[in-house]
């Protein structure tokens, strides 16, 4: 008896199919991206550079630290996270032009006009190596909202009632320019309990 021939199916073009169904998929799916904070570091410093001292004016310097145990120090004093928002405000902006507050200057900017500003301020925030990710994100948030608030408010006061994030490219930029974020951040030490005497 003649033994019946089994066909095998040809799957030679399964593999392109398959192929092309990939390459689809990757095209056509969006990825979530993880978002982060936007800092530039400071270039290293040259070898000629480290032993002269660079005088900046103290006014013009919030200095921000954090400890190990999450305590939050601003300018000497032990402050709550959640007033810094309106403490870093205040000296960004210097309304009252305070002598103990940065200094101000008159610019011209484009669109804005002549502008008083503190364009030499500095927030310097030093960590702990100690410190927690959730006191270094919440500081972090503190000082950025205490920034996108005041060009908020810039932004509804000078050009007509819109927010900052309606501006066009040109107003943003004349926004930023009268408040430009200035955070510096240093290499993180061991303060230990120094920042906030409160346990």
């Amino acid at each position: 008896m003649k033994k019946r021939e089994i066909q095998e199916i040809n799957a030679s073009s399964m593999a392109d199919i398959s192929f092309l169904l990939l390459i689809f998929f990757l095209v056509t799916t969006s990825m979530a991206t993880d978002k982060g904070l936007f800092r530039t570091l400071p270039p290293p410093v040259e070898k000629k550079e480290k032993n002269e001292e660079v005088e900046v004016n103290k006014r013009n310097i919030m200095l921000v630290l954090v400890n190990s145990s999450d305590k939050l120090m601003v300018n000497g004093e032990v402050m709550d996270v959640s007033k810094l928002k309106e403490k870093a405000k205040e000296f960004i902006a210097n309304p009252a032009n305070k002598e103990n507050l940065p200094e101000k200057e008159v610019v011209d900017i484009p669109l804005l006009g002549r502008s008083s500003i503190t364009s030499k301020h500095v927030i310097s925030l030093q960590n702990d190596r100690g410190t927690s990710y959730q006191a270094y994100i919440a500081v972090q948030n503190e000082l950025v909202a205490a920034y996108n608030e005041l060009r908020n408010e810039l932004s509804v006061k000078k050009f007509s009632g819109r927010k900052y994030a309606e501006l066009t490219e040109e107003e943003q930029d004349a926004v930023k320019t009268f408040y430009p974020l200035k955070i510096s951040e240093a290499e993180p030490k061991n303060y230990g309990q120094a920042a906030g005497g409160a346990q």
